[in-house]
């Protein structure tokens, strides 16, 4: 089931605090039932902490938190099995096994459709201490989903996965979607945000500093787009002249044009415009578009920028 306008998780001028240090800064947020939700940023921009207490792991300094119209700290009785999360640090005995960590959270339906669901039943008798990085954060996402709850917190589900187990996981995401499951997911990668999420927030020192879908975020912060080609007779001056277009350079016979995504369809007509017997269409037409990541680095600064890693807080 598709994302509706109903909400899921309402924050509204939430404020956390440790001593001085100002963690989250009057966040608004609206995340929507059956919707993925990323939420992205540097080192000490305030994901975790935001997403703690929407778990009600924290208790906020000021503003409102509801999930499902409750608060998840004076009413977490009542959320109970309607919220799942996956920490960041989550742990468990390394000599615990699978099937034992899933029958200690399983509270009330059958294992079965969970275990073949997630593809755990191979990893039943596997203790803890004995799995993959891939297949740890695989059991977590089922402990997580196993109550089948309505919104999930996923923060940093892939951090120091290598690039196969990150795969896997995010095939796991793609499955929590057509569960029409609303997912919260917390993530330093800008290539995890951009193919999992529906909308996204960005934060920068406890703030929101930019949101929407991952083509609005790069249309609004990204760099560009660029078309380069080779012109034997690079007279570019009706180029220049095309809406859209930016900038022009050129280097020898190579060509670059530069500007937003509009000029693409207007910079090809131009080119065949101008076209004859001796000087055709270029046929080494290379674009580049702007990606999440290039629109982060914009957003961020290049101070804070990738080295988007988890923050770390101390206790409430």
């Amino acid at each position: 089931m598709p994302a509706t306008n109903e909400p899921a998780v309402e924050i509204s001028g939430l404020t956390k605090r440790y001593g001085p240090h100002v963690a989250v800064d009057g966040v608004d947020l609206t995340i929507r039932r059956g919707e993925v939700f990323g939420l992205l940023g540097a080192n000490g921009a305030g994901k975790t902490t935001t997403v703690e207490c929407a778990q009600g792991l924290r208790r906020p300094d000021g503003g409102a938190v509801r999930v499902l119209g409750h608060d998840p700290v004076r009413q977490r009785a009542r959320l109970g099995s309607r919220v799942g999360s996956q920490l960041q640090h989550a742990e468990l005995p390394d000599r615990m096994r699978v099937g034992e960590a899933l029958r200690l959270f399983a509270d009330g339906p059958p294992l079965d459709a969970a275990v073949e669901e997630w593809g755990l039943g191979e990893l039943w008798g596997t203790p803890f201490g004995a799995l993959s990085g891939g297949q740890r954060q695989r059991l977590f996402i089922g402990l997580a989903l196993l109550n089948d709850p309505e919104v999930v917190f996923l923060d940093e589900l892939t951090q120091g996965l290598d690039p196969v187990a990150r795969r896997s996981v995010w095939s796991l995401i793609a499955a929590i979607r057509a569960r029409s499951t609303t997912v919260v997911l917390v993530t330093h990668f800008a290539d995890e945000a951009e193919l999992l999420c529906d909308r996204l927030a960005v934060m920068r020192s406890g703030r929101i500093v930019a949101e929407g879908t991952p083509d609005e975020l790069v249309d609004r912060h990204g760099p560009g787009i660029s078309l380069s080609f080779t012109l034997p007779d690079p007279d570019v001056a009706g180029l220049r002249a095309v809406p859209g277009v930016e900038a022009v350079v050129v280097s020898g016979t190579r060509v670059e044009v530069h500007g937003r995504r509009s000029m693409v369809a207007p910079v090809g007509a131009h080119l065949v415009a101008r076209s004859t017997g001796d000087r055709p269409v270029p046929d080494d037409i290379r674009v580049t578009e702007p990606t999440l990541e290039s629109a982060l680095i914009e957003l961020l600064d290049c101070d804070d920028t990738p080295n988007l890693v988890p923050e770390e807080v101390p206790a409430s």
